[in-house]
């Protein structure tokens, strides 16, 4: 079983590599970033367990891929004449189908959440708040075949072989105190479906 869920809106921002000042983006949504949405909308704690959520197989499509924006911003401490100035990367005018697959049951309480969630969601950062809807229900297929049949372009998975590639955004804790992050292996498709592309 699988859930799928698109992500879009004006401007999202999924941090994989920010430090100091900058704050950057992935290209599409990152696995911390999909988990928080799902636990955010569970109505859960910064403090409670994510494990269930984060065992669940992450996949994501990119159906459309915006484009990147940089925002300078600046601010200042009171009685102090030094501005701090930080610059945010942000996907413009993006637009992504997610997919979790798993438990049903834990799957049929995500998307109800999703469809009525309990704590205000956003893409990645706070100013982000997603376009409806954002559940597009489950789907009796497992995760690559959900995501990959009738689509053309990239597709980046879950993966547990030898040798593949590996980023740091499956989560371990949210926690403001202590948030922890593990590395994933990751495969990436570039998918073609040949029979949409002989269509006249």
């Amino acid at each position: 079983m699988t859930l799928l869920i698109r992500l879009a809106a004006p401007l999202q921002s999924w941090g994989d590599d920010s430090k100091f000042n900058t704050r950057r983006t992935a290209r599409e949504p990152t696995k911390s970033g999909v988990i928080g949405l799902c636990a955010c909308a569970l109505g859960r704690r910064r403090t409670q367990s994510i494990a269930d959520l984060a065992a669940l197989i992450y996949g994501v499509r990119t159906d459309k891929a915006g484009k990147l924006l940089t925002d300078y911003q600046t601010a200042r401490k009171p009685n102090s004449s030094n501005p701090f100035i930080s610059t945010r990367h942000y996907l413009c005018d993006a637009q992504f189908t997610a997919g979790l697959e798993g438990d049903a049951g834990l799957l049929a309480e995500i998307d109800a959440a999703l469809r009525s969630p309990v704590f205000p969601l956003f893409l990645g950062r706070r100013s982000c708040p997603p376009t409806l809807p954002l559940s597009l229900g489950a789907v009796d297929k497992p995760l690559a075949e959900a995501l990959c049949d009738g689509f053309s372009g990239t597709v980046v998975l879950d993966a547990v072989a030898a040798g593949a590639l590996r980023r740091r955004d499956f989560p371990q804790s949210f926690s403001q105190k202590r948030r922890e992050h593990a590395f994933r292996g990751i495969e990436v498709r570039e998918v073609r479906d040949v029979h949409n592309e002989n269509q006249y």
